[in-house]
């Protein structure tokens, strides 16, 4: 008996330790989540119920240089409504709900009548819905009527009225700069300038402590900001929005006319570098829009714009002078196993021009035998790219856009580029090398600008709150790429190829430009024959010509119909462009003040006008127009001889009609009405006939004066 009662003591006493072994145990644990790690858990458990959100900042707006919006954010906002609002008072809602209930139908949505409008929210309260939609992409002016309706006017907690501010961004002006303004995108990546500067844009999100009431719904615990979102800066660009209407038009039509792929042009301020208008223009299914930037991102073979770039390294090193004689075997030359074949019908009729003149005409073997010759031999390729770099050809401009594509220039007998014995002649008319129109337009810039290089850029300024935070200035990328003079050999030759060369068509008597035409075949091979041969036509340039202001750069791609060389359609688009330009911009034009004043001849000097001496001195005097002294009288006459003036004394006579003829209607009526005459007066202008002949008797006849 005494064994069973120990055993169950001992029993007993294990049970009973483990028991308190494992109340120890949570006690313990219980201690080390109290006390140690109390701070974690809670935050845990809260966090399943209530955390802070991002709340994302104002985006700044971009700018043209006049202030005018590119792209702006406009606010949008989203309204909800919580049923179980802790403060929301059950006899308030029902004695409001009809009115709340018509003016949802009314003034928010006729999804639904004011019937159905009541029961649906009778049924959402019955259920508990904490985040019921009222309505989508609500304005700011809506926002206001919808926050005096019944139940919403007691505000978040009392009427369970949320208001989600959201925000869209909004490009007034549409395709204009359209890809060069950009856009960023959750799921893509982000291009042009919003993309660039995202984050000087975007600014700095705030928190605000939210709380789960569903699976994944989230509604603010309050209507403040626990950290306020700091808003993005704006950027003011170098975009003249009249210019870039002008160029994205001109473009357009070109494209439309000549039933295109796609085009870009880009207008840049001579000077400083900036970009005034960018456009890029492609086919799409819904038509002409602008999908890519192909000014910045598109680096291609640019055909014979490039030639400007190879003769200015001739001109640079010495190798020839524009009157030199150079044969250009009637428009075909052998370089090795392959033909090289001129397009312009002229170098068919001619064996040996100067070179001032194969420049012109846009002489392909005169060019690929220049180089060849001076840079063929002994190794001297690498001369050749080393000019070429030291014009920057190699680089990218650094412009404020992602996805510049890189320009290639071939390494000298480089196995790797695929160097070849036919390389030098065909990079000097624009082939094995690829550049993009942004990159070769920068090169006739530094040409317009006698030789010094400018960077391109997009923006001028950064702005918070209309205040500047920073200002960008033109940047200085080479002081001088070339020698003055060889510089200006090169202008010399791009002004002749308007004036007598592939764009003499081009030109105007209006004002005078300088460029160089272009014509690249795409799915080329060497120049071999080959059928469905695609084009890229190009004009690259610069106006005025004497003093430049702008430079400019059309490219259009796989033209269609009406011609495919650069002169017949880049080039009219070019010309559209500086013709507006000129009509448009006063910076164009010379003030007629700045030259000395040409001595008028006779028929432009003011003769036989006739009216008070003072008035008639008192205007040639503010004329600075020199005359002789008149003598004394009231009344002159304005008598031209050769290149100078005289005035002559008109008598009037009390009693006599006299001579009007020649005055205005004010004098005449003065003078012939105190004498007693009465007037009739027909036409405008000057008197020219008068009904009675001067030196008549007076007496008080009615005179008629016939104005012209």
């Amino acid at each position: 008996m005494a064994t069973v009662k120990n055993e169950l003591l001992i029993r007993v006493y294990v049970v009973l330790f483990v028991i308190v072994l494992a109340a120890i145990a949570v006690f313990a644990k219980a201690v080390k989540i109290q006390v140690f790690e109390g701070d974690k858990w809670r935050a845990k458990g809260d966090s399943l119920y209530v955390k802070y959100k991002p709340v994302f900042a104002e985006r700044g707006n971009i700018m043209a240089e006049d202030g005018s919006m590119l792209a702006t954010s406009l606010p949008f906002f989203e309204i909800r409504m919580d049923f179980k609002s802790d403060a929301m008072d059950d006899k308030l809602f029902e004695e409001n709900l009809d009115s709340l209930a018509y003016c949802l139908a009314t003034y928010v949505s006729n999804s639904h009548t004011v019937g159905g409008y009541r029961e649906l929210l009778m049924e959402r309260k019955a259920a508990g819905d904490r985040y019921f939609l009222i309505k989508k992409n609500v304005t700011y002016p809506e926002l206001q009527k919808i926050k005096k309706f019944p139940i919403f006017n007691l505000g978040r907690y009392k009427g369970g009225f949320i208001v989600i501010r959201q925000s869209k961004r909004n490009r007034p002006f549409r395709m204009l700069a359209q890809r060069t303004i950009g856009y960023v995108r959750d799921d893509g990546n982000p291009v042009g300038l919003e993309g660039y500067f995202n984050k000087t844009l975007g600014g700095e999100a705030g928190k605000q402590l939210m709380q789960r009431v569903s699976h994944n719904t989230w509604i603010p615990v309050n209507d403040l900001t626990e950290i306020e979102p700091k808003n993005g800066d704006d950027l003011v660009t170098t975009i003249d929005i009249n210019l870039q209407d002008i160029v994205h038009e001109a473009l357009l039509r070109g494209l439309k006319h000549h039933d295109a792929n796609h085009g870009t042009a880009i207008l840049m301020d001579v000077k400083t570098g900036a970009i005034k208008a960018i456009s890029n223009i492609g086919r799409t299914d819904l038509g002409w829009w602008e999908t890519y930037n192909y000014a910045i991102g598109s680096a291609t073979e640019p055909g014979s714009t490039f030639k400007a770039a190879a003769m200015l390294a001739l001109l640079e090193d010495g190798h020839v002078n524009l009157d030199d004689s150079i044969r250009i075997y009637n428009g075909k030359m052998q370089f090795y196993e392959e033909e090289m074949v001129d397009a312009s019908s002229e170098s068919f009729k001619l064996d040996t021009t100067s070179v001032r003149r194969a420049f012109e005409i846009s002489s392909n073997v005169a060019m690929g035998s220049l180089v060849q010759k001076h840079y063929g031999k002994n190794k001297k390729g690498a001369e050749f790219i080393k000019r070429l770099k030291s014009f920057n050809l190699h680089l990218p401009t650094g412009i404020e856009i992602e996805g510049e594509a890189p320009p290639i220039i071939k390494e000298a007998y480089s196995k790797e580029d695929d160097w070849s014995g036919t390389t030098l002649p065909w990079m000097s008319i624009g082939y094995e090398l690829t550049v993009t129109p942004l990159q070769l337009l920068t090169f006739y810039n530094a040409v317009a600008n006698n030789g010094k290089m400018m960077k391109p850029y997009l923006v001028s300024e950064i702005q918070q709150f209309g205040e500047p935070v920073e200002k960008i200035k033109p940047t200085v990328i080479k002081r001088q790429i070339a020698k003055p003079a060889s510089v200006q050999k090169l202008q010399e030759l791009l002004e002749g190829v308007v004036e007598v060369g592939t764009a003499r068509g081009l030109a105007t008597n209006k004002y005078r430009f300088a460029g160089k035409t272009g014509t690249a075949q795409i799915n080329y091979r060497k120049f071999k024959p080959r059928a469905n041969i695609k084009y890229q036509a190009s004009f690259a340039g610069y106006f005025p010509a004497e003093n430049p202001v702008y430079s400019c750069i059309v490219l259009v791609n796989e033209p269609k119909e009406h011609g495919f060389y650069g002169g017949e359609v880049a080039g009219p688009i070019f010309r559209e462009i500086a013709d507006q330009c000129f009509a448009t911009r006063i910076e164009l034009h010379e003030p007629i003040n700045t030259r000395g004043r040409n001595e008028l001849a006779t028929n432009q000097l003011p003769n036989m006008d006739v009216g008070k001496r003072e008035d008639i001195q008192s205007v040639l005097s503010y004329l600075d127009i020199e005359h002789t002294p008149t003598s004394r009288g009231n009344w002159s006459v304005v008598k031209a001889d050769a290149d100078t003036i005289s005035l002559q004394r008109r008598t009037i006579k009390e009693d006599v009609v006299p001579n009007v003829v020649g005055m205005g209607l004010r004098d005449a009526l003065f003078i012939l009405e105190n004498l007693g005459l009465k007037v009739v007066v027909s036409g405008i202008g000057k008197v020219k006939l008068q009904s009675i002949k001067s030196g008549t008797r007076i007496k008080g006849q009615t005179i008629k004066l016939t104005l012209k």
